[in-house]
């Protein structure tokens, strides 16, 4: 399929390569369908850009946290099992979404610690885990009871 988006123009989308939020995003609960843009020509790419196929003005940049020296240790509720079909662990992929904010007059990007993206890679779903807490540098675990 055929997308028309507002960073890259219009490209070509693999239905296969669509993830799913069924919730949306943090306050884009409306957008379920993404899809990872990025440069190729680049070689290995430390970030991504999450583009929604809802809405061609929506793009997130996202990054896997470990290129930020974080690592995540996240517990998820039964629902949130659920809704990634429980997974196993070497299925998961947890990224960090990206954004600007204004410090001392100028712009910094910062990455988003509280509100990890969890993707089932194998299913192309995934979800935004909110936590009221964030505690860095520890490990991603207990993802499914098989793990």
């Amino acid at each position: 399929m055929k997308v028309d988006t507002y960073l890259f123009g219009s490209v070509e989308v693999n239905p296969e390569k669509v993830i799913t939020f069924p919730n949306g995003l943090v306050g884009f609960e409306s957008s379920t369908r993404f899809t990872l843009v990025h440069e190729n020509d680049v070689g290995e790419s430390a970030s991504f850009t999450l583009q929604s196929l809802d809405d061609p003005t929506l793009a997130f940049q996202i990054v896997d946290p470990t290129t930020l020296g974080y690592n995540y240790e996240l517990a998820l509720s039964d629902a949130e099992n659920a809704l990634l079909q429980t997974p196993v662990a070497a299925d998961v992929a947890v990224m960090q979404v990206l954004f600007k904010k204004e410090e001392g007059g100028k712009a910094v990007i910062s990455p988003n610690l509280r509100a990890p993206l969890v993707i089932n890679t194998k299913a192309r779903v995934g979800l935004q885990k909110v936590m009221e807490t964030f505690r860095p540098n520890i490990t991603l675990s207990n993802l499914s009871s098989s793990v």
